[in-house]
Parts: C-alpha cells; sequence; structure tokens
C-alpha cells in the first residue's frame, strides 16, 4: 500500500493519487526504501576509499 508523502494516508496499491488530497503518489514506493539503502552503502564505500587514498597521499 502506498502512503502519500504529502498526508501520510496510506492508499490502495492500484491507485495513482491520494483519496485523501488528491496529490499524486510515489510511483515505486515498495522500492524507495531499498534504494536509499543501497546509495548509503556505496557513498560509505566511497567515503572509506577516500579517507584511505588521503592517508597515504598527504604529507606526514
Amino acid at each position: 500500500m502506498p502512503v502519500c508523502l504529502y498526508c501520510q494516508h496510506a492508499n490502495p496499491s492500484k491507485e495513482t493519487e491520494c483519496r485523501h488530497c488528491g496529490m499524486p503518489l510515489p510511483a515505486l514506493a515498495e522500492r524507495a526504501g531499498e534504494r536509499r539503502q543501497h546509495r548509503f552503502m556505496w557513498f560509505c564505500i566511497g567515503l572509506t576509499v577516500f579517507c584511505v587514498a588521503m592517508f597515504f597521499w598527504l604529507p606526514r
């Protein structure tokens, strides 16, 4: 069941607009959390690689 981003009202899965406020519902609400975690994981990996590179590159 997609949840409206504006009023937080739960809607049936086949709806394209919120029944409570009329705003468009997110198209891929089920996978939004998974995508967010995936991006965060790649950010952490990139930050780690950057820190290791700076550790060896910067003068001591």
